[in-house]
């Protein structure tokens, strides 16, 4: 459909007189048609989310990714290409009115993350809330923990924030050069062994692995002491850091940390059941988006409450 859409319109007539002339249709030209035949989902959609917008009075982007729909295909993760969605979802948004984001990702570059937040940082200062109606893991966490609250419900979850390499965790990766260490240091006739069992990495793996590890923690400490925490104890950021840069208490990078871990650890957390029509409002947003994206072929969605949308296919 969108292929025709785009054939049927890209060259559009105008007429002078007795002279017909051909002109391209710009972005908005294109953009206005494929309004006109927008699906019904994306009109629920937007719907919802203009009124969760409504009510709370603030910016609302939703950055919904179908990780859990379709886990096998691509663009599924925070990465570069996120940026653009974000820029134009803050086409016409009125600043001081501040940004929620509702997240619903597995994670991804930290990097990405990185400049994504200081691009929203630069536009809304500290005024960010990330609203997580399910799931926000790894780098998705990173940008929780960058706004002043984090509004979770019973059944939402983040998750640890070590870095992984090809679905191992950089910890691991670390652990495992470190043993190998100390056991040839005592037996040096395990040196083929662990030859062999350490060929998988490439050259300088291991300074990679701890470089990724301790950016992490860098991130986390910077964005969580200069927003959530700004003006306060260090210690509580370095009690957060600690719990969620780690793997030996987590055991697995795809634990989910529920909403009382989250609050146990000191991270400021409001509870969506504190507002019944707030609840109903994210619940909705989220449902339609879920709805989505297991009815479509679509596997990201940026979106603003003002319709400002990039939407990824596979």
């Amino acid at each position: 459909m969108r292929a025709f859409l785009l054939q049927r319109f890209v060259v559009r007539l105008k007429y002078t007189k007795d002279r017909r002339i051909y002109t391209l249709a710009g972005w908005d030209d294109i953009l206005r048609e494929f309004n006109e035949t927008m699906s019904q989902s994306d009109f629920v959609r937007r719907k919802y989310l203009r009124k969760l917008s409504e009510y709370t009075g603030r910016n609302t982007i939703a950055y919904y990714s179908a990780f859990l729909n379709k886990p096998n295909a691509s663009n599924l993760d925070i990465n570069d290409l996120d940026m653009t969605g974000f820029m134009n979802a803050l086409k016409g948004m009125e600043c001081s009115k501040g940004l929620d984001i509702i997240l619903q990702t597995p994670g991804g570059s930290p990097a990405s993350a990185e400049a994504i937040i200081s691009y929203l940082r630069k536009k809304f200062s500290n005024d960010i809330r990330v609203i997580v109606p399910q799931i926000a893991m790894s780098a998705g966490t990173m940008m929780a923990c960058a706004a002043k609250v984090i509004i979770m419900g019973n059944q939402s979850s983040l998750g640890p924030v070590d870095p992984q390499f090809n679905g191992i965790p950089a910890y691991n990766i670390q652990m495992e050069f470190e043993e190998a260490k100390k056991d040839l240091a005592s037996n040096p006739q395990n040196a083929q062994y662990w030859a062999i069992k350490l060929q998988q990495y490439p050259a300088a793996f291991l300074k990679t692995a701890m470089d990724a590890i301790a950016l992490s923690g860098t991130l986390l400490r910077e964005w969580l002491s200069t927003c959530m925490f700004e003006g306060e104890d260090a210690t509580k950021v370095e009690a957060i850091v600690a719990k969620l840069n780690e793997h030996d208490d987590s055991k697995t990078h795809g634990r989910h940390f529920n909403i009382d871990f989250c609050r146990n650890i000191g991270l400021k957390i409001v509870a969506l059941e504190d507002d019944n029509i707030l609840q109903d409002a994210v619940l909705s947003v989220h449902h339609a988006y879920m709805l989505t994206l297991g009815g479509t072929d679509v596997v990201k969605i940026i979106e603003s409450q003002n319709g400002k949308a990039i939407i990824n296919h596979e």
